[in-house]
């Protein structure tokens, strides 16, 4: 890789980038219609000796290889593009340059009385110190099940507080909410759930394994927000590993166009049948620059299969060790041994350190089969299943020995390595509230300065953004005295009433909104419940 050039994941496209590309598109529209003004002026007088164009009927279309590979491109297109979805989402990101209250429309001196009962400057307050700023992003998503399984890639999806998707035929402002049903990321994969109650398109899955370079591919998505797009290239190369140390990372090389906004659309073959997932471009500008990246349908299966399954995580199998990814001639010379992988370094108290392995060995055979690159060692391992055990062969000093080793969980053993701690199973994690929002009990204190009875309703504490609670427009600061008429007094009273509620529901909130005085008297939030 050149030193000047960098490999990024197609982060999701921000609106304020498509804005600026649709006013360059304008004023280009508007000097063509000048030029042609000015053409007109100067040519329309006297007999013109040009010979008028004409249509060709559908009927006399070529029939030669390009309009065959036309009509090819067209029908794979059509059957592609039902399946293919915008996938939009809400973060939450904090600005500690910005505080709460500095440009709010309705700072009417409420803060005070927050910072009064909630702590002032300095403090835990939710509502003063450092007040979080949304930022929105679009990315792209292929049905794979027509029950509303959807495949992305992990990094479209993570930090969201709300994921949603638009299909193809959905009139324009519609769009449902998905969930996460599990991610990967070690390959970078997601999978969403949609509830609809219709069958959806779902695309056909194809073996990347029998790709060749030079074979026509398309990749379909939306990139920079424009939906439905579709680009055609070739399978450039395969087995591309474009990440250091990403052992699960390989990937197919396309030219087909892909950008910001491409992340999770489907690659396709000739036959309409996905063979990778978009997930990366080569570029010193963030854009299409020739060279894209799709990780192999195969691998896709098999971490969707995974991720669906009961667990909804992907388990991958190790011993422990890790060995130098670039092959050296030199390291095998110099520990006696042709051929096999020379381990780099034994993770403390690893299967592979309390197997007795040592750095230096060098690993020929796993149950008896000959390995000969690290990759094929990592594949076979991390296929195994946790618990399971394994021969390994291995040469130490110019002798053959073997080692009987109990695979250990991947995400477990090198949980520090990966960023993910999956050995804290914490029951006690707070779940996300259905309404997606914080309440206090009114205290006779709060109730004494707001002027209203004490032991009724609750204050809104937080309000999380992309919620329920956003979207009917509770804000904080706002009382709530009932939920669908049930008297809501304390926190326990708000969050028995919250859990029985479902999708579908209607709620409807009697609030007294924030600042208000007990004679402007109350308002009615509502909406249905995702």
């Amino acid at each position: 890789m050149d030193s000047g050039a960098m490999w990024t994941r197609m982060k999701a496209h921000r609106w304020t980038y498509g804005l600026s590309i649709l006013a360059t598109l304008s004023i280009g529209i508007l000097i063509g219609t000048v030029i042609s003004s000015e053409v007109k002026g100067k040519e329309g007088q006297g007999k013109s000796d040009a010979t008028p164009l004409t249509m060709p009927s559908s009927s006399s279309a070529g029939n030669g290889f390009s309009q065959q590979l036309s009509n090819a491109f067209a029908q794979v297109a059509k059957q592609l593009e039902p399946s293919v979805v915008n996938i939009n989402t809400d973060s939450t990101i904090k600005n500690p340059h910005r505080r709460r209250g500095q440009d709010d429309d309705d700072n009417d001196g409420m803060d005070d009385f927050f910072n009064h009962f909630f702590g002032g400057p300095g403090g835990q307050n939710p509502f003063q110190d450092n007040g979080p700023i949304r930022e929105r992003a679009l990315g792209s998503g292929v049905i794979v099940d027509p029950k509303g399984y959807i495949v992305t890639n992990r990094h479209v999806v993570e930090k969201a507080d709300r994921i949603r998707v638009r299909f193809e035929d959905d009139p324009p402002g519609v769009q449902h909410d998905a969930k996460v049903i599990g991610t990967d990321s070690e390959t970078d994969l997601a999978v969403i759930k949609v509830d609809v109650d219709r069958a959806l398109p779902a695309a056909r899955m194809g073996n990347s394994d029998n790709m060749q370079v030079g074979d026509w591919v398309l990749a379909v998505g939306s990139p920079f927000g424009l939906s439905e797009t579709v680009t055609a290239g070739i399978v450039s190369a395969k087995g591309r590993d474009i990440v250091p140390g990403r052992q699960f990372q390989t990937f197919i090389q396309t030219d087909a166009a892909i950008n910001p906004g491409n992340s999770g659309g489907p690659l396709v073959n000739m036959n309409g049948e996905v063979i990778g997932i978009n997930t990366a471009i080569l570029s010193e500008t963030n854009a299409y620059a020739g060279v894209g990246f799709a990780l192999p349908s195969k691998t896709v299966v098999d971490v969707y299969n995974q991720l669906t399954g009961p667990e909804h995580r992907v388990s991958r199998g190790s011993i422990g060790i890790m060995f130098d990814q670039v092959e050296n001639p030199a390291i095998a010379r110099v520990y006696g041994t042709g051929s096999g992988i020379t381990v780099s370094t034994v993770v403390a108290g690893s299967p592979a350190d309390q197997a007795g392995l040592k750095v230096g060995d060098t690993i020929t055979a796993v149950d008896g089969k000959k390995v000969l690159k690290g990759d094929e060692l990592v594949s076979d391992i991390a296929s195994r299943k946790p618990g399971s055990k394994v021969t390994l062969t291995f040469i130490r000093n110019g002798k053959q020995q073997e080692a009987t080793v109990t695979i250990a969980d991947r995400a477990k053993l090198f949980a520090a390595r990966l960023g993910e701690d999956r050995d804290s199973g914490d029951d006690n994690t707070p779940k996300p509230s259905k309404f997606g929002v914080t309440v206090r009990k009114v205290t006779p204190e709060m109730a004494d300065r707001l002027d209203m009875p004490a032991g009724k309703g609750v204050i809104v504490q937080e309000v999380k953004p992309g919620s329920f609670a956003e979207d009917v427009n509770l804000g904080r600061g706002d009382i709530i005295l009932e939920i669908n008429k049930q008297p809501v007094n304390s926190e326990e009273d708000f969050t028995r009433i919250e859990a029985s509620m479902k999708s579908g529901q209607d709620v409807v909130f009697l609030v007294r909104p924030r600042g208000s005085s007990r004679q402007d008297g109350t308002i009615f939030d509502a909406g249905t419940l995702p």
